[in-house]
Parts: C-alpha cells; structure tokens; sequence
C-alpha cells in the first residue's frame, strides 16, 4: 500500500493557513466569510494546477512556511509576489511564480518572502486534506474555526495532500499584481455622522496602513476624523471592506476574518473590485480613498470580475 503523501512543517511562516473561497451566509450566527484574502490570486494558483477553484490553497503572509515532501510526487505553483526556492538533492534552485513545478519526495520548497506585499499563495494539484467547517475549509484564528483546529500551521505539523495527480505539462502564465492610484469606496451607512471639513479631509488626504494589521482589520494612521453625532452607535451588522472610525478618529478598516457587527460609525466601505488590492499593501504603505456611487461600483465589479475569468482562460 501506497503511503499518503505529506508536507513535513520544517518552518512555519507567518500566519500560513488554508484558504478556499470562504464560507458564505452564516453572518447571522458571527461567523465572517474569511477565505483568500486575495482571491484573484488565489484563483489562478488553483487554475494553473488544474484545480476546482474551491480548492484550499495555503495562504502565507510575509513569509511562507518551509516544506519537505513525503512519500511521492506533486505538482505546485506559487501565486504573488513571492520570493521562494526550490531544495532538490541538496541543490537550491531559484522559484518562479506563476509556474507550474513538481516536487518529489524528500524535495523541498523555502518560501522565503513577499516583496512590496502581504498575502502569496501554495496550490497543490489535488489539493490540500483539510477539515470542512460550515461549508468551508477556510482557517479563521481569531474565532478558532475551519481546517487544522482553526489554527495556523506550525512547526513540526504534516499537512496531507490529497490523491496526487501530476500535470503532464509545465503551465505558466505572465501576470503582474498591478496597483492602483485611489481606493474606491462607497458611502457608508453613518456618513453623515462625520463634519463636512471632515470628509473633505479623509478624501483628499493620505493615510498610512500602521503596523495594527492583520486578516481581520486595517488600522490606518493620518488625519484624525471628526464625527459630530456620536462615536458610538448601537451594534449592528457590518461586512467586509467596511471602513469605521471609532473615537479615537482613527479609521479601521474590515477585512476577511472581521467581527460581524460592531458599535463605531461607519464612513464607507471598499468596493469589491479593489479588496484583492487593498489586502496586499503592506504596513508604511499609502492609501487614498475616491467616493464612487452604486452603479460604478457594480460596473467595476464586472469588469474586475471579467479581467479575471479573461486571465484565467489564458491558462491551459
């Protein structure tokens, strides 16, 4: 009998889990969509070793874990922007993302860094054994739910592949993780909570993403913003890419693992065509926010969501 095939957890990384598409509508019991922060990314990994896309892939931030495979054959690809070697009979070779690479067993993959960004992504042909919670095999640490115990993976762990199906043909595809000038967000549902001087501020400053930030929220670091009501509102429910302002004056934005209501007024909220981007800017890093209306942000939509599906027929 054929011995399953593992990951050995030589290095852990920093906050490296598994991710899939999320779990969708369990808002009602405090349970948030967690899932890829960057989904794009996430999509063309699974794309590229000829995967579902509801997949889980092992998302890393910063630095990605140090891996050995045992017992057999696998086809990987790393999405991002992401520095990584390949370790094969004791010779290190140079990774290169957005391209298809087998590992056998006892090889080794270092996942060494992001560059200028937060979130790259491990997707394995087959996929990753995990744990389905809720419909989903996402890891949300804060709340403890999904795959590995709801636990980031540490040293020392094996991570269990799926059955292995190795592609015949090395794919690859050219992408860059472009950046945008503005984040676009829409009205909140508290924005007339906040000065006119105020707002006029919070659009045509910069804020700076502080070190505070993690897979459940973005604090941002500038001009204080004045609420003229009242800092606190009665709890109620919030969704990703929400940007609050707690009285301090100092915005908070939502992000995948958030909590799902919450008492500070809200003065906007991310579209969803610039979450992908919006995750990856790393702390230092500057944002500007542009008010948009509905009927943009949907067309953006769209159009976000035909760049990728047009990206992902490029792969064959």
């Amino acid at each position: 009998m054929n011995k399953k095939a593992y990951f050995e957890v030589l290095r852990s990384g920093i906050n490296s889990t598994l991710q899939d598409l999320g779990r969708e509508n369990q808002y009602h019991i405090g349970i948030p969509f967690s899932g890829a922060m960057d989904k794009r990314n996430f999509l063309i990994g699974n794309q590229l070793v000829s995967n579902k896309f509801d997949k889980p892939s092992i998302e890393f931030a910063y630095q990605g874990p140090h891996l050995k495979l045992k017992h057999g054959k696998v086809t990987c690809v790393i999405t991002g922007n992401v520095s990584f070697n390949i370790i094969k009979n004791k010779k290190t070779l140079e990774g290169q993302c957005y391209m298809t690479f087998d590992l056998e067993t006892d090889d080794e993959i270092d996942i060494l860094s992001t560059n200028k960004s937060v979130y790259g992504y491990l997707s394995v042909c087959g996929g990753i054994q995990g744990e389905n919670f809720w419909g989903s095999y996402s890891v949300n640490t804060k709340a403890k739910i999904g795959s590995n115990n709801g636990k980031k993976y540490s040293e020392g762990e094996t991570i269990f592949l799926n059955n292995i199906e190795n592609i015949s043909n090395r794919k690859k595809i050219k992408y860059i993780n472009s950046k945008i000038e503005y984040i676009r967000i829409l009205k909140g549902t508290n924005f007339k909570f906040f000065s006119e001087q105020s707002k006029k501020i919070f659009f045509e400053s910069k804020y700076n993403v502080s070190k505070l930030s993690d897979r459940m929220g973005m604090r941002l670091e500038g001009p204080k913003i004045e609420n003229i009501v009242n800092t606190n509102i009665k709890s109620e429910g919030i969704v990703r890419g929400v940007i609050q302002v707690p009285a301090d004056g100092n915005p908070i934005i939502m992000l995948s693992d958030h909590g799902t209501i919450g008492g500070y007024p809200k003065i906007g909220v991310v579209i969803s065509a610039d979450y992908d981007k919006l995750v990856q800017l790393t702390p230092g890093s500057k944002i500007k926010f542009k008010l948009i209306n509905l009927p943009e942000a949907e067309n953006l939509y769209k159009i976000y969501n035909m760049e990728t599906q047009n990206i992902l027929n490029q792969i064959r």
